[in-house]
């Protein structure tokens, strides 16, 4: 019975070892791919990896730095929204500035007030003063002169009458009156003539400077308030209410490393392509008047013939590998730029990225 038992166990461990043979060395079958790989379309065609971007007269996107820096107060706009030429985007604190200057406007309001004050003399009260200080001090003299003539008479008539002293003190008593009112009479020249002109220079160049200083100010306080600098479409948005940005940009947590603030492009139905062609494939590139290629975007088997449009003529590195500033590479490119008509079953954005292969017709 025993022995029985045991052949059963060994027959059903043979029969398991053999399905197990079976169904692990089955091959499986291969699964149809998703999309075909980009094929060089062209005989001697050059591959290049390429960005979709906006349109626009100067060839790139718009990237916007701040010129100040200090915290996001205000976030006026949303990324994918349509801007006009001079619409705030957002703006940064300003608190410091904007009481510098109104402290600048006071300042120059009040040299503009002390201008008007020197162009305005003489004041009428002023002037006044000093034409009666003229008529008391021609008072004093005819006084001065009717004791000095009394005691001539006097003396004239008695030289006992009238001491040495007294005439001599009644004639230093005139002479002192006939003093008395030339000054009064030169200050009351002075008080009619008004301002001195050096003095009213001075001051309008005293104004002019804190004038200038108050529109420099203001200028400055214009800059706390970012303006779309054309018509666009804000692409990217790297600012919320709260972070600190600065005239190198926001800080961006994801890369670590500082991005521009604001990027905008035109609307996106208006793209265009960049292609970056090794710099040891340059020299294959053809004429451009013969120059054609195709885009081939990725994860589909869409392709897409391009329009050459130019050569930027600059030998560049590649920074697109990892979209960092910091990145050092040794591999370097020059960006030729296509045009291309929008495919009207795929959904294409500026940024992506996609394969291009350029020939010669």
């Amino acid at each position: 019975m025993r022995n029985k038992i045991l052949f059963v166990l060994s027959a059903m461990g043979l029969v398991l070892a053999v399905a197990s043979a079976v169904i692990f060395n089955r091959q499986p079958s291969a699964q149809a791919p998703l999309f075909n790989p980009a094929a060089n379309p062209y005989a001697n065609g050059i591959y290049a990896n390429g960005i979709i971007e906006t349109v626009l007269a100067e060839g790139q996107n718009i990237n916007i730095f701040p010129e100040v820096s200090g915290p996001v107060a205000k976030v006026l706009v949303a990324e994918g929204e349509t801007v006009k030429n001079g619409e705030p985007l957002l703006t940064i604190d300003d608190s410091v500035q904007r009481a510098t200057t109104e402290q600048q406007r006071a300042q120059a309001e009040a040299a503009l007030a002390l201008l008007e004050e020197l162009r305005a003399q003489p004041r009428p009260e002023t002037l006044a003063i000093a034409a009666a200080q003229v008529e008391n001090a021609e008072a004093s003299l005819k006084s001065a002169q009717d004791q000095l003539a009394r005691q001539e008479r006097s003396y004239a008539i008695d030289p006992k009458s009238v001491s040495g002293l007294i005439l001599d003190s009644a004639r230093d008593a005139a002479k002192i009156a006939d003093t008395s009112l030339k000054v009064a009479q030169k200050q009351y020249a002075l008080t009619k003539a008004g301002a001195w002109s050096f003095d009213i220079q001075n001051q309008e160049r005293q104004y002019a400077a804190l004038s200038k200083a108050y529109a420099a100010s203001s200028a400055l306080l214009g800059k706390y308030t970012i303006r779309a600098p054309a018509d666009g479409v804000v692409l990217t948005l790297q600012a919320s209410i709260g972070s600190y940005v600065s005239p190198q940009g926001a800080y961006d947590s994801y890369t670590q490393g500082m991005k521009p603030l604001v990027v905008m492009g035109t609307p996106e139905d208006r793209l265009q392509v960049r292609a970056f062609i090794d710099e040891i494939l340059v020299h294959r590139l053809a004429d451009p008047s013969r120059i054609e290629a195709q885009m081939f975007i990725r994860g589909t088997d869409t392709h897409v013939p391009l329009v050459f449009v130019g050569i930027q003529p600059y030998v560049s590195p590649k920074i697109e590998l990892a979209d960092s500033r910091q990145e050092r590479v040794d591999v370097r490119v020059l960006p030729v730029i296509f045009r291309f008509e929008r495919p009207r079953d795929v959904n294409l954005y500026p940024g992506q990225l996609v394969d291009v292969y350029v020939g010669a017709k």
